[in-house]
C-alpha cells in the first residue's frame, strides 16, 4: 500500500477516533489499519520527508514507519499521550535513524577512499626540488672556510672516515673533527634547518 502524497491528505480523524483505530489494529483488523493508514500517512510523511530531505527515501521511511504501527500497536498507552504523538515519534525517530545510518555510511566510504588514496607522483617536480637543494647546498658551501668545506667534502660527499680525512688534509684528527663540526653548524644555519 504507497504512502498518501501530500495533496491526498484527508483530514485526520479526532484523537478518539485513531486511539480506537489502535486498539482494533493491535488485534489484527486489517480494515481499522487502512483507515488508520489513510488518516495517518499524509502527515508521517510530511515529517519523515522534513527530516530526511530525500523523496524515494522518505517515501522508504514512512513505509517502514507505518509497518511499524502495524507491528506494534499493542504497544501504544494512551496514557503516555495520543495516537497521533505516538506514530509521529515512531516516525521522527525512524527518519532521524535513517539520516545518521546514511551519514555514517558516507563517513565509512569517505575514510576508505582517503586510506586508499596516493598522491600522484609527480617526477617532474621531485627533480625540480632535488635540484634546487643541490644549488642551495652548493651555495651553503661556498659559504664555508677552505679548510671547513674541504673536511666536510672529503667526509661526507666522497666517504672518507675522519682519520682518512685527517690523514688527507695533512692535519690532526681533532682539528679535522673541529672543522667538520663547524662547518656542519654553518650548514645548518645556511640551510635553514633547525637544530
Amino acid at each position: 500500500m504507497p504512502v498518501a502524497a501530500r495533496g491526498d491528505r484527508s483530514p485526520a480523524p479526532h484523537t478518539g477516533a485513531l486511539e480506537s483505530l489502535l486498539t482494533r489494529v493491535s488485534r489484527g483488523d486489517q480494515y481499522a489499519f487502512e483507515q488508520l493508514y489513510t488518516a495517518v500517512a499524509g502527515s508521517v510523511l510530511g515529517l519523515v520527508r522534513r527530516v530526511v530531505r530525500d523523496p524515494a527515501q522518505s517515501e522508504e521511511v514512512a513505509q517502514e514507519v507505518l509497518i511499524e504501527v502495524w507491528r506494534s500497536a499493542a504497544r501504544f498507552d494512551a496514557r503516555q499521550g495520543s495516537a497521533m504523538a505516538w506514530i509521529m515519534t515512531l516516525a521522527h525517530r525512524r527518519a532521524v535513524d535513517r539520516v545518521r545510518s546514511v551519514q555514517a555510511a558516507a563517513d565509512r566510504d569517505h575514510r576508505a577512499g582517503m586510506g586508499a588514496y596516493t598522491a600522484p607522483f609527480d617526477e617532474v617536480s621531485e627533480q625540480v626540488e632535488r635540484r634546487l637543494e643541490r644549488e642551495q647546498v652548493r651555495r651553503c658551501l661556498q659559504q664555508l672556510t677552505d679548510l671547513q668545506r674541504e673536511s666536510v667534502t672529503l667526509a661526507y660527499y666522497r666517504g672518507y672516515t675522519y682519520r682518512e680525512t685527517a690523514d688527507l688534509l695533512g692535519a690532526a684528527l681533532g682539528t679535522v673533527k673541529t672543522r667538520l663540526r663547524d662547518g656542519l653548524i654553518r650548514l645548518r644555519d645556511c640551510l635553514g634547518v633547525s637544530a
